[in-house]
């Protein structure tokens, strides 16, 4: 999937958190993909009407953002160019429960992508938030995520030491990867992102689409490397060198 993004060479409005931004940027390049960040409330629609997918990522949202994601993903939905969300710590602050929950209100998202915490605070369950992380908590992921994809009618992707993804009836897990990965701030970002370039890139079954992504997303994080430092350099080239294989 990939190469296929590479092809396409899609451009991706990333209205990301600042923590990631430069990693987001630079993973959607190394796939041949075009970023672009803009959260100002006054072009963003403009911006959207250039692009061929949109992400939606409140890792450090504020008002005047929140203001700006919700016309960008109207905009979006108005010319139906596929829109991506990562409610990054939803279940932190009430703040950003009500937030997503508005934004999942009033736009028709086609991937909501996060880890086992975000989707528990999404669906209302039990669990023992920690800042941005996963946190813990105990239910059942591929139950919830069903319930939670028919309800929005979108793809529900749960990350995690195995990759959970399901169009409410469909479900598959994803294995591989490396838990070093969870050591680099912005890997599951960059994942949404790249899903979001995914879905502007290829065919008419985009549940194969997205299964093949994290599929090639696990196989870049496969490093033999101990080094945290070292692991964001090779998955990065890892990234590119997918990309550029010819299928």
């Amino acid at each position: 999937m990939l190469s296929q993004i590479k092809k396409t060479a899609p451009l991706v409005h990333c209205m990301t958190n600042y923590v990631v931004a430069n990693f987001t940027a630079n993973g959607l390049l190394a796939v041949g993909a075009s970023p672009i960040m803009a959260d100002e409330v006054n072009e963003v629609t403009e911006i959207v009407s250039i692009s061929q997918a949109l992400l939606i990522n409140i890792g450090t949202v504020n008002d005047r953002t929140a203001e700006s994601m919700m016309l960008a993903g109207e905009k979006a939905n108005e010319l139906s160019i596929p829109i991506v969300l990562d409610p990054v710590g939803v279940g932190s602050t009430s703040y950003r429960r009500q937030l997503v929950q508005l934004l999942l209100k009033n736009i028709q998202f086609n991937l909501i992508r996060c880890n086992a915490g975000e989707l528990a605070a999404i669906a209302g369950e039990v669990w023992q938030s920690k800042g941005v992380d996963s946190g813990t908590g105990e239910i059942d992921i591929a139950l919830v995520a069903k319930r939670i994809s028919l309800q929005y009618r979108c793809f529900v992707i749960v990350t995690g030491e195995s990759d959970f993804i399901t169009n409410g009836y469909e479900e598959l897990h994803i294995s591989g990867g490396k838990e070093l990965a969870t050591h680099i701030t912005g890997t599951g970002c960059l994942l949404s992102a790249i899903c979001a370039a995914s879905l502007a890139s290829g065919g008419t079954n985009q549940l194969q689409n997205l299964v093949t992504t994290l599929k090639d997303y696990k196989q870049a994080a496969e490093q033999n490397t101990k080094n945290v430092g070292d692991f964001a350099l090779q998955f990065m080239n890892r990234l590119q060198e997918l990309a550029e294989v010819e299928k």
